[in-house]
């Protein structure tokens, strides 16, 4: 059965890169459901990854774990901060291509 369910994205991002291919930070995979570092962030299994930013200087989405572990763990030290970035990126394979296997289908336009 094929489930399908409804993310709201920002027009401005990159579409969705193929499976296998450089993440362009097109956002499907965290605003469909948190990483495991997502859902330590989030306290969550479903819905948007609550570390999910937006960047409009680079018009696509970044892990807010990667790029400002601070602003989602306050507590932890400061010291700590750059190994929690280091252990975020180890975790969502960051470099490593898409892997969410996914289709999308965009809403149809105003007239069709």
């Amino acid at each position: 059965m094929v489930e399908h369910r409804i993310i709201h994205i920002r027009t401005e991002a990159p579409p969705k890169p193929e499976l296998g291919a450089p993440c362009n930070g097109c956002g499907v995979c965290c605003l469909l459901e948190p990483c495991p570092v997502g859902m330590v962030v989030s306290q969550r299994r479903r819905s948007a990854c609550s570390a999910l930013l937006w960047s409009d200087e680079q018009a696509r989405y970044l892990c807010g774990m990667v790029i400002a572990p601070q602003r989602f763990l306050p507590w932890l030290a400061p010291l700590l901060q750059p190994l929690a970035a280091r252990w975020a990126r180890r975790l969502i394979s960051a470099g490593k291509g898409c892997d969410a296997a996914l289709q999308i289908q965009l809403p149809p336009t105003p007239g069709d």
